[in-house]
């Protein structure tokens, strides 16, 4: 009888911390499942605020601008006998 009881007891304690682990792994996949839509999120707008620079960036390297505020702002002019090279079109 002694040999049952403990046995019983037993059994029900490891069922006990077995479910005790089950909530404990449900709880923080949960967690985790939240955090990873967090940086989801997060980078989606990294991505969009990066598309959008390259954008700007390509915007601001454009050569016609360059030429244009190096004329305007920098009074830089282009040399009289100035001769483009075909491997520099």
């Amino acid at each position: 009888m002694t040999r049952q009881l403990l046995t019983v007891v037993a059994l029900s304690f490891a069922i006990l911390v077995s479910a005790v682990a089950v909530v404990q792994a449900k709880h923080k996949t949960r967690e985790m499942s939240h955090e990873l839509q967090i940086e989801r999120v997060e980078r989606d707008k990294l991505s969009t605020e990066w598309a959008q620079l390259q954008l700007e960036e390509s915007a601001w390297a454009n050569p016609d601008r360059v030429a244009q505020v190096a004329r305007r702002e920098l009074g830089m002019v282009q040399p009289r006998n100035y001769v483009v090279l075909e491997s520099q079109k």
